[in-house]
């Protein structure tokens, strides 16, 4: 049985887009980056962590003008703190 990229993300309780954050943030493949956003997520540090991530990824993409990473990086932070609610009261 082999385990793809798809599994990864639907085991890990994160999006794809979620993952990709991480994974650009971290400078990770894609799938070791689900490990890492599945490990992190399973706490109120990790999640707080993931945030900041992903803070992170939309100030870098506004200092390079790429107006539409950071809409859709605004959008994924957006659900990323809807579905983690502990994410909002972890200080940055």
């Amino acid at each position: 049985m082999v385990i793809t990229f798809e599994d990864c993300v639907g085991m890990s309780g994160l999006t794809k887009e979620e993952i990709d954050a991480i994974a650009t943030h971290e400078h990770l493949p894609e799938i070791v980056a689900s490990e890492l956003g599945s490990y992190l997520v399973a706490t109120e540090a990790g999640q707080g962590e993931i945030r900041r991530m992903i803070e992170d990824d939309i100030a870098e993409a506004k200092a390079h003008g790429q107006q539409e990473r950071t809409a859709l990086l605004k959008l994924v932070l957006c659900h990323f703190l809807q579905e983690h609610v502990a994410a909002r009261s972890v200080d940055p």
